[in-house]
């Protein structure tokens, strides 16, 4: 129930709003019941319930003390170490491989460009680090890198 104060030619009232149902709102002015019209429907507001919070003791919050909260993830598988005597081109950030220039069994020559990696939608050249042989290609055109992925083994 609503109560205003109105003051309509110095006279004081007093409106409770008792109820409003369709078109027709029941209120009381000075303690007085009138029916009044209204021009326009005016829907009831909507109660919300107030959440039921519950309080959890700390034995039945422990559901198995030895098994973990959380679900176990499964390790990231790691990339496959570089060979010994050979040299690893990595990649320097994370990206896709847009084009491979060499083939397996190349000669290429240090500063040799061997790979276009795009990142931040730049096209980066992955340059060869030293002479040699190509030995091993472990990324294949559109692959998805990350940062320190091994992309070509030199020999």
């Amino acid at each position: 129930m609503k109560n205003y104060k109105f003051t309509i030619n110095d006279n004081k009232y007093s409106v409770d709003i008792v109820d409003i149902e369709d078109k027709i709102a029941t209120v009381e002015v000075n303690g007085t019941p009138y029916q009044v019209a209204l021009e326009v429907e005016v829907r009831k507001p909507v109660s919300i319930p107030k959440p039921i919070v519950k309080q959890v003791t700390s034995a039945s919050a422990v559901v198995n003390p030895t098994q973990p909260p959380y679900p176990k993830i499964a390790p990231v598988p790691q990339a496959a170490p570089a060979p010994s005597g050979g040299s690893v081109i990595k990649s320097p950030l994370p990206g896709s491989v847009l084009d491979i220039y060499v083939n397996v069994g190349d000669a290429v020559k240090q500063g040799q460009r061997v790979l276009m990696l795009e990142a931040m939608k730049m096209e980066n050249n992955i340059d060869a680090d030293k002479e040699g042989i190509v030995k091993e290609i472990r990324v294949q055109k559109s692959s998805s890198v990350m940062e320190g992925d091994v992309l070509i083994v030199i020999e």
